[in-house]
């Protein structure tokens, strides 16, 4: 994953909406944080993973995806705003999607509690493994991440 590429894009989004709002730079880290959990209940939502009282399967594997990709904009967006970069590292699929879920959560959690480098990259991981267990492939994040970048733009200039 080009990851450089990735923190760059979203640097260049994150000044377009601070300049277009009128923000501080680096001022929203808990709003991101709490959109960061909003996404990933999402895209719990979508897989449906934990509706074991329901015969309904998952959304299609798109909107998974683009589920997806939205909480990595806010996880690439809180790396920016500390001054933090994703260090990739080897990644384990999760036994469960329950359990990534939970184990993302609690990642997420972690990390606002510390803000700090180490519980940013398990954040990171847990995000990643999530992806892996989810079958999400590296050029397939990539081209989702891209296609999604181009929506943020275009709601922004929209008035969204």
């Amino acid at each position: 994953m080009n990851w450089s590429t990735l923190y760059e894009m979203q640097q260049q989004l994150d000044q377009y909406i601070e300049e277009t709002h009128n923000l501080p730079k680096a001022a929203n880290v808990k709003e991101k944080t709490l959109a960061l959990l909003v996404e990933l209940g999402e895209l719990a939502n979508e897989t449906r993973c934990f509706k074991f009282w329901s015969l309904k399967g998952p959304s299609d594997r798109e909107t998974i995806l683009e589920e997806y990709v939205d909480g990595l904009h806010f996880l690439l967006s809180i790396g920016l705003d500390l001054e933090m970069r994703y260090q990739p590292q080897p990644l384990e699929s999760y036994d469960q999607l329950t359990t990534g879920f939970l184990g993302t959560y609690a990642a997420i959690d972690a990390f606002q509690q510390s803000q700090d480098l180490p519980s940013y990259q398990a954040m990171f991981t847990s995000f990643l493994r999530l992806g892996q267990t989810l079958g999400f492939e590296e050029k397939g994040i990539m081209n989702a991440y891209y296609a999604k970048n181009e929506v943020n733009y275009q709601r922004q200039e929209e008035g969204y």
